[in-house]
């Protein structure tokens, strides 16, 4: 009875660990994986249970093993670690993944498609741009400060301050400053250009 029924699949960059256990718990593969190794291996396996740690390119890699007619489940990390039995490696956290992922208590992650992914893309991107725009202002405003120049909390005061740089006639920054403000400026306009933005 060596067929292989749950796998607990550790995730990497380059290198993937595998644990798999047959019906009784014995395990039956242990191995490492290239990452061009994962789906052939995946695709001669027989269907089963296989869990992973819900992680970064997680959602894609079970996308692509259920295709197989695998049972994919992704688990938070931190319900995954009191499994470990040893100390942390790829191969004990493989084991501790395929220990996990039978348990009837434990708490999964649904996997996302494509689209839901893109989605959550679009709203991740759309803050990280608003959070470029808020660290520039700010920068520009805590710079311009350190020259005495100020102005009002908002958009009309960034502007002033940014008609300012543009002018190039404020005696009260010398060239190395302005060159900086001009700098940051510039991408501040890019990022306030920007659709998500």
């Amino acid at each position: 009875m060596n067929e292989v029924t749950t796998i607990g699949l550790d995730l990497a960059k380059n290198v993937f660990q595998v644990h798999g256990v047959d019906a009784s718990g014995r395990a039956v593969v242990r191995r490492q994986l290239r990452r061009g190794q994962v789906l052939p291996f995946f695709e001669k396996q027989a269907a089963c249970l296989v869990g992973i740690e819900a992680c970064a390119t997680s959602h894609h890699w079970a996308r692509e093993i259920a295709k197989f007619g695998h049972e994919v489940r992704l688990m938070p990390a931190r319900y995954v670690k009191p499994y470990v039995k040893r100390n942390k490696n790829d191969a004990a956290d493989a084991e501790a993944i395929c220990e996990a992922v039978t348990r009837p208590t434990m708490r999964f992650v649904e996997v996302k498609t494509e689209e839901q992914q893109s989605v959550l893309m679009l709203h991740r991107t759309r803050q990280l741009f608003v959070r470029q725009r808020t660290t520039l202002i700010n920068a520009i405003r805590a710079h311009m400060a350190e020259f005495g120049i100020v102005a009002g909390i908002g958009r009309n005061g960034v502007e002033r301050l940014l008609r300012l740089i543009d002018g190039g006639m404020d005696k009260r920054l010398p060239p190395a400053a302005e060159e900086c403000l001009r700098a940051l400026q510039t991408q501040l306009v890019l990022v306030k250009r920007h659709p998500r933005g």
